[in-house]
C-alpha cells in the first residue's frame, strides 16, 4: 500500500504537468499556426478558431499566424532556435518564417470581428516548455 501511495504522489503530478503542456501546445497551434494561410483569410480563420481576448467576447486586437508546419515551428525549441534575451524559455528562430499578422479594424464585438491581414517574413520569438512551443511572444 505504501508503495502505491508513493507511486501516485510521484507520477500523478507529472501526468498533470504533461497534460497542461499538451493543452498549451494545442492552444498555441490553434492561435498561431496556419500553414498555407493568406493575408485575406484573417476574418475567416479568426472566427472559425474563435480567437478572442482571453476569457471575453471581445475581438482580439492583433494576432499573428506562422505560415509553416508544426514540425518546423517545434524545431525552434531545439536546434533551429537560440535563447532570446537571456530568458529561460523564450527562443528566437535561426531563420525567418512567413507570417500573417491580423490586425483588427474597427471596434466590433465577437463574432463580428473584422481584420486586415499583412504578410511578412520575420524571425519568430516563442516560449517553449519541454521542447514544445506554448507561447507566441513576437517577431522581428
Amino acid at each position: 500500500m505504501r508503495t502505491y501511495v508513493l507511486f501516485v504522489l510521484v507520477l500523478f503530478p507529472s501526468a498533470l504537468l504533461g497534460q497542461s503542456i499538451n493543452d498549451r501546445y494545442r492552444k498555441f497551434i490553434n492561435q498561431h499556426v496556419n500553414q498555407g494561410m493568406s493575408q485575406t483569410a484573417c476574418d475567416a480563420v479568426m472566427g472559425r478558431r474563435r480567437i478572442t481576448v482571453t476569457d471575453s467576447n471581445q475581438c482580439k486586437e492583433t494576432n499573428t499566424f506562422i505560415n509553416a508546419g508544426t514540425n518546423e515551428i517545434k524545431k525552434v525549441c531545439n536546434a533551429a532556435g537560440r535563447p532570446y534575451q537571456n530568458s529561460r524559455n523564450l527562443r528566437v528562430s535561426n531563420q525567418p518564417f512567413p507570417i500573417i499578422n491580423c490586425k483588427e479594424k474597427g471596434n466590433h464585438r465577437y463574432p463580428r470581428c473584422e481584420y486586415q491581414g499583412r504578410s511578412a517574413t520575420k524571425y519568430i520569438i516563442i516560449g517553449c516548455e519541454d521542447g514544445f512551443p506554448v507561447h507566441f511572444d513576437g517577431f522581428y
